[in-house]
């Protein structure tokens, strides 16, 4: 076998120095805290045998797509979905993916074009950063949620003489619920900002989806934002349980994304099953209870942690993500293991995942999360993190 490349052996040395290293997790029997299965989709059988029995009814027994979706990939299952998934979000058009991270990559890497200015949230998804940095565009980050930042760097970005900026698009980038902090930005204003200047805002919805809005349709819809927001992304990985994602917009933008975002256009497509699991989440959304069980459980949570004297140590978060900042990633990963030792499975999340002094334990509830289990969890934590 060859030898392994001296710089690559050094990062993950140093991985290793800092307490950061990688490795894949074994599954484990323990209590979930752990996942992004909000609302138990992806353990309901009644999904699993609803896409199974749609398949046999329409005489589908095909494994896979075959190739991309541009060449023998766009199966007949495809046009339903996207269909369903345009009515269902209010929106003119849908375009799936294989991943919420090809969306992102595929959109971020192909709208932008240069001389146009991309201005996101410091803490945007990584994958949205990747998708970012393979534009031709100019980009600028903005202070976590903070509008009046936004607008100090529109202004240090656009350049004095008005008359060229008819040639600038602007895009404006957040997420609706943030991954690693489950907080929210005041959407209402970022979308006021952006129909007031002609900016095109774009909302990543995948911790809402399956949350928050009418049958969990995101915050956008709850909202009412739709016809002010450029692109939305909602992948089905998380709340809906499942595999993929959909960029909403306009039919144009999707015509735009076939013809040029690489990411969609150099890829196998879905297999007929995932799209048959996804048309079966979204029909359980529109009936299912779990999306109420899920909403009480972050408020007890909530009134938990406020109870026992953790608020000073959690981020305010009214979402499916809570998290508890403990600095320094030997010391999170101690707290982590204590907890999995006791049956709990918390995830540490560490640095240079986020930055470095806000190391975290992450708590993702979830519908099927009991209220004993609830208070079983913060106090044990109360127990290491107060003494």
């Amino acid at each position: 076998m060859q030898s392994f490349p001296k710089k690559l052996q050094k990062k993950l040395d140093n991985r290793k120095e800092n307490k950061a290293l990688r490795s894949l997790p074994k599954r484990n029997n323990l209590i979930d805290f752990a996942t992004n299965d909000y609302v138990g989709f992806s353990r309901l059988k009644v999904i699993f045998d609803n896409a199974n029995k749609a398949l046999e009814e329409k005489g589908i027994y095909q494994n896979g797509a075959t190739g991309s979706r541009l060449l023998s990939g766009n199966h007949a299952l495809y046009y339903n979905t996207e269909e369903i998934l345009a009515n269902f979000h209010n929106v003119e058009s849908a375009l799936i993916f294989n991943s919420g991270y090809d969306a992102n990559v595929g959109f971020f890497s192909s709208i932008p074009q240069r001389g146009d200015i991309i201005l996101y949230d410091e803490f945007i998804h990584a994958s949205i950063r990747d998708g970012i940095t393979m534009s031709n565009a100019r980009s600028y980050k903005f202070a976590h949620n903070d509008i009046e930042d936004l607008k100090k760097r529109l202004r240090q970005a656009l350049p004095n003489d008005k008359s060229h900026t008819e040639f600038i698009e602007i895009y404006i980038v957040t997420e609706s619920v943030f991954s690693m902090d489950g907080d929210i930005p005041d959407l209402n204003s970022f979308a006021q900002l952006c129909k007031e200047n002609d900016y095109h805002f774009i909302v990543d919805e995948a911790h809402a989806t399956g949350v928050f809005g009418d049958k969990g349709a995101g915050l956008i819809q709850e909202l009412g934002l739709e016809d002010q927001v450029f692109a939305r992304i909602h992948t089905f990985g998380k709340g809906l349980g499942c595999h993929g994602a959909v960029i909403l917009g306009s039919s144009v933008l999707k015509s735009y994304l076939v013809n040029f975002s690489r990411s969609f256009i150099y890829t196998t497509g879905l297999p007929p099953h995932s799209l048959a699991v996804i048309q079966a989440a979204y029909i359980e959304l529109t009936k299912t209870l779990e999306i109420e069980k899920l909403r009480s459980n972050i408020y007890f949570f909530n009134q938990k942690v406020k109870e026992i004297n953790l608020k000073s140590f959690f981020i305010e978060s009214n979402s499916s993500v809570h998290c508890c900042v403990i600095s320094g990633n030997e010391k999170v990963k101690a707290v982590a293991l204590n907890l999995q030792n006791n049956g709990f499975d918390v995830k540490p999340i560490l640095s240079p995942t986020v930055a470095e002094g806000k190391e975290r334990l992450r708590f993702c509830l979830h519908s099927y999360n009991t209220k004993e289990e609830i208070v079983e969890v913060l106090e044990l934590l109360a127990t290491f993190v107060q003494n």
